[in-house]
């Protein structure tokens, strides 16, 4: 803890790289804002993942936000993981989440389970349990960013993965849909909600209103992850029947797009996730 004026601040480990490529989008702006806002709470210092594991002993909490797919530096990210755990040091978001801190996997158990996401499997012979479709999405269980993302035929699905491992592609069919919308949490509490009104443009968002349907909808995949604080994103497509269906639950670092709502809805989102991180580090 250090002082300042005479008050005893907490000092806060912001994990980011400032230098990733975002496609269309620069990561780094937004928490370049995050940091000059949270300054006025807490002493706060900067770092690249890959130098994060050295420093959290001189930091009383930890907040990772842009720091890029781990799948890039996953021998620094548990490097990470371990040393916090070693120090007892607060992260945020906490190292619990089973959402895409954990992998993809969990896109399986929840298609099992009969919650509202996309259908997916990772063996093949498991491709029966999946709807008939045109096409099927194959995915790496732990890539990011629509790496290695293809799509094949429908026909064509059995013989594609028959050479293929089980357990490391995910399998989904190719859903049409309306729109892709995205909910942004902090805590158990909801912020406000983004969508892509064009299915070509993913990144270019406009303000949502949501229902309480899809609040409800949300809420599910945030009381399932169970995280105790921290950030959540629920990215979920409108079907062409209107059903919602979950795309992926974001726990680790989900961007955030401030930049796309108003100042009013940006202050609040500032001032709901600093006094989220007071009660971690109070």
């Amino acid at each position: 803890m250090t002082t300042r004026h005479g008050v005893r601040r907490p000092s806060l480990l912001l994990v980011t790289d400032l230098g990733y490529q975002a496609r269309g989008r620069r990561y780094c702006d937004e928490d370049i804002f995050l940091s000059s806002r949270l300054r006025e709470a807490f002493d706060v210092a900067l770092c690249h993942p890959r130098d994060a594991a050295a420093l959290l002993d001189r930091f009383d909490a930890v907040l990772v936000r842009n720091s890029g797919p781990v799948l890039h530096y996953p021998e620094a990210y548990e490097a990470f993981r371990a040393r916090a755990v070693e120090l007892r040091v607060p992260v945020y978001n906490p190292l619990t989440g089973q959402g895409d801190m954990a992998g993809k996997e969990y896109l399986v158990e929840l298609s099992r389970a009969g919650f509202p996401v996309i259908p997916t499997v990772d063996r093949a012979a498991d491709l029966g349990l999946l709807p008939e479709a045109g096409e099927y999405a194959v995915k790496p269980k732990l890539g990011a960013d629509s790496e290695g993302l293809r799509f094949v035929a429908g026909s064509d699905i059995g013989a594609e993965l028959a050479g293929e491992a089980d357990g490391v592609l995910l399998v989904q069919p190719r859903i049409g849909f309306r729109y892709e919308v995205s909910f942004y949490f902090v805590d158990q509490d909801f912020q406000y909600a983004l969508y892509a009104p064009d299915p070509e443009r993913r990144w270019v968002l406009e303000p949502y209103a949501a229902s309480a349907e899809d609040l409800d909808f949300a809420r599910r995949f945030i009381v399932w992850n169970s995280l105790p604080y921290g950030i959540q994103r629920v990215d979920a497509c409108r079907t062409a029947e209107g059903e919602l269906l979950l795309v992926e639950l974001e726990d680790l670092n989900p961007y955030l797009s401030l930049d796309r709502v108003g100042e009013e809805v940006r202050e609040a989102f500032v001032a709901r996730l600093t006094a989220s991180l007071a009660s971690m580090t109070g």
